[in-house]
């Protein structure tokens, strides 16, 4: 697999690896590894099973991390969800009713944080996952997750505008069997 940069990189394999992982967990009931990884302070074997799929000793906190969103989405969860998007379109998802997305203000105010951060904004992606939860909403996908935070400094690759651009701009006029089958999935959840 090639990065956002054109170089080779091991990171999409690894992130699937570690959302397989986790899907797992769900699948199996594995409830006490999932509260394990909703302890951020106190790090036992699953949180050091979640650093092994991690490429680089650079990378760990990220993989540790999304293990850590991941639990949170999934408390009390029978079925796992490997979601799908980016942050941004999943972030879209966010509120209730006919207001969502960028129409739901404290979705916009915690996208505004979220993308104008310039170190990797933990607390408000906690908070955007935890709003996803409480709307049974999909998350993003939990590989591209991994993935996006991955290269976030990366100037090249623009996680973060990318990720304002999809939560801001409005659906495409061309795809309106792409929206209709996203409210489709979302009403199933």
């Amino acid at each position: 697999m090639t990065d956002r940069t054109g170089a080779d990189s091991p990171t999409g394999e690894n992130s699937a690896a570690l959302t397989a992982w986790l899907a797992s967990l769900v699948h199996n009931n594995d409830n006490a590894s999932l509260a394990e990884l909703r302890r951020p302070r106190v790090q036992r074997e699953p949180h050091f099973r979640a650093l092994w799929y991690s490429p680089t000793e650079a990378q760990r906190e990220i993989y540790g991390q999304v293990a850590f969103l991941f639990a949170v989405y999934h408390q009390g969860r029978a079925k796992p969800d490997y979601g799908y998007g980016s942050l941004g379109e999943a972030a879209r998802r966010i509120g209730g009713g006919a207001v969502r997305g960028p129409d739901d203000p404290g979705a916009a105010r915690l996208v505004d944080r979220i993308v104008s951060s310039r170190r990797v904004p933990w607390r408000h992606l906690q908070h955007a996952v935890a709003r996803l939860r409480s709307c049974d909403r999909h998350p993003p996908s939990w590989a591209r997750l991994v993935d996006d935070l991955s290269f976030w400094h990366d100037r090249k690759a623009r996680i973060s505008y990318e990720w304002g651009a999809a939560f801001y701009m409005p659906p495409t006029r061309t795809a309106p069997s792409t929206a209709a089958a996203d409210l489709e999935k979302d009403s199933h959840a």
